[in-house]
């Protein structure tokens, strides 16, 4: 015992005790390990819910620009597709309701996309000057990209949202004259100008962020970033060009307003087929 306390070496039964209540602490914590709470999976599978839905809303809105910008191939080519949408060459008889059914899927995942998102708004005046403060200091591009994301999307939950309800109350009015009248006789073209905008540029953004978030493509930002501004400036001029087409259609209809557009084609084929079952009673 004399020669442990001089030589520093402790006793063998102090080592002992000393094993046994290391062992004790260590089975302690452990069980304190086991008994917390893991962290919720939720955020996550809500961040992914939002991509995922985000992603097919800015398809989508692509689709539809190619649709309303059919109008500058002629009355003809977006009057075909409008009816085709309604089922009109596969049942023989146009349903007008198959397009709200389409809209009101759509607005379902509008409505969802938008609850995901504001999830990540500023929720006081504080917190908003916080972030602009921040965001002005870093001059970082991708935190200003998503300052306009949080201003377009609070633009588009109104502006998309009174869209999305006349093409569902109102299937029926689409067409070369029956939108053209809406833009020009209803003054409605301020309104459209606006929501072009925030639409756009809200859907390119997204769209690159969800690729700087998810690593696919694997792509440098600056290239990225490059292509995102490519895809705004043609959707822009293409939405622009189409606006500009349904004013001059509305503006040379004005006096004939409520009068619907059916191709020369479309109205001899209707009366050959007519003339056909006439002559077969």
């Amino acid at each position: 015992m004399v020669f442990a306390r001089k030589t520093g070496i402790m006793p063998r039964s102090r080592i002992n005790n000393l094993v046994q209540t290391m062992s004790h602490e260590t089975i302690l914590i452990h069980v304190g390990l086991a008994d917390k709470p893991r962290k919720s999976r939720w955020p996550a599978r809500l961040d992914l819910l939002q991509s995922a839905t985000g992603l097919f809303l800015a398809l989508f809105m692509w689709l539809h620009m190619f649709f309303v910008g059919s109008i500058l191939l002629g009355k003809d080519v977006f009057w075909t597709i409008a009816r085709l949408f309604e089922g009109l060459f596969i049942f023989g008889k146009a349903y007008p309701w198959l397009v709200s059914c389409v809209v009101g899927f759509v607005a379902l995942v509008f409505v969802s996309h938008a609850l995901l998102a504001v999830r990540k708004f500023p929720i006081n005046y504080r917190q908003w000057r916080t972030i602009r403060a921040h965001t002005k200091v870093m001059q970082h591009e991708d935190s200003t990209l998503w300052m306009w994301q949080v201003y377009t999307g609070f633009l588009l939950f109104f502006l998309a949202s009174a869209h999305l309800y006349q093409m569902f109350v109102w299937p029926q009015d689409i067409g070369p004259y029956a939108s053209s009248d809406r833009v020009w006789s209803d003054m409605v073209w301020p309104f459209y100008i606006v929501m072009l905008l925030a639409v756009e540029l809200h859907g390119c953004i997204g769209l690159y962020r969800l690729t700087v978030k998810w690593g696919w493509p694997n792509a440098p930002r600056e290239t990225l970033r490059k292509v995102k501004w490519g895809l705004t400036t043609f959707f822009l001029v293409l939405g622009v060009a189409s606006l500009i087409a349904y004013m001059k259609i509305g503006y040379e209809h004005r006096t004939q307003v409520g009068e619907r557009y059916t191709p020369a084609w479309f109205v001899e084929k209707e009366a050959s087929a007519h003339r056909n079952q006439g002559d077969g009673q």
